[in-house]
């Protein structure tokens, strides 16, 4: 299957002392990559990229990534376009020396396997941008209607409401243990 947003690069034209490149989506990419977002829009995307090769094969790749996506509100329903901008760092890895880690670190970089001698960095920017965008978007100015979203807390005690208090908050007079209510029960008759 081709990704949506395909930009690969030959590991071999990466110097040693590194390479600087920025790709952008064309009009049907962002159609493709909104389909495969669920959105209704991206209208821009790119990336910037600093490649810097590494030890046996690896290459370390920082980006800097823009794009401009519609999203729907969530609270209005009403469709606006959103600024997205991203900064990360991924390490290409030849797919024979790729393990996937069982314990993996969150903090660590992200290694994304290769073959053939080709990186795609137009994958790794639609990756980034999927993992960028708000999951619950807003448009700005947006508001919840009054009562929408509160929580009403019952008492801790339903019922203990009314009854009289000392100083302290307590229910003056006996305090009852949060079981007396269960072995009451146990001891009502059938």
């Amino acid at each position: 299957m081709e990704a949506e947003f395909s930009r690969k690069v030959a590991v071999g034209r990466i110097a040693a002392s590194g390479m600087d490149l920025t790709i952008e989506a064309d009009a049907r990419e962002c159609a493709a990559l909104a389909a495969r977002f669920g959105l209704p829009a991206v209208r821009a995307l790119s990336c910037r990229y600093r490649l810097t090769p590494g030890r046996r094969g690896e290459i370390y790749a920082e980006g800097w990534l823009a794009a401009t996506v519609d999203q729907v509100c969530v609270v209005t329903t009403d469709r606006f376009a959103n600024g997205v901008a991203e900064t990360f760092a991924a390490r290409f890895v030849p797919a024979e020396r790729f393990r996937e880690d069982e314990d993996l670190d969150p903090e660590a970089v992200d290694e994304i396997p290769y073959a053939r001698d080709m990186i795609d960095l137009g994958a790794l920017a639609a990756e980034e941008l999927s993992l960028a965008l708000d999951p619950y978007p807003r448009k700005p100015g947006s508001v919840l209607p009054e009562g929408v979203g509160q929580v009403d807390v019952p008492p801790a005690n339903p019922g203990d409401g009314d009854a009289p208090r000392d100083a302290s908050g307590e229910i003056s007079g006996e305090k009852q243990s949060p079981f007396a209510a269960l072995a009451a029960l146990k001891k009502a008759p059938n």
